[in-house]
């Protein structure tokens, strides 16, 4: 398995880690939901599109978390 900036060491505040996630840790953060119900959710705008990387993709865990608090919300 494969995983890009899990967590990143700390930088100047001039630059923002990110930290990217894979669609396994993706799911898994959203409570092991289905492939076609994340791409549905990506595709009806309420979770953010996702990064290609090489050939993979991943979600900025960032932009993840704030989709969360608006569908609380």
């Amino acid at each position: 398995m494969h995983h890009l900036a899990t967590r990143s060491t700390r930088m100047p505040n001039t630059y923002k880690s990110k930290i990217y996630l894979s669609f396994c840790q993706l799911q898994s953060k959203l409570g092991g939901r289905g492939r076609s119900s994340i791409y549905r959710d990506v595709d009806l705008g309420r979770l953010p599109k996702p990064v290609k990387l090489g050939s993979r993709l991943y979600w900025n865990e960032a932009e993840i978390d704030a989709a969360i608090e608006n569908q609380a919300a």
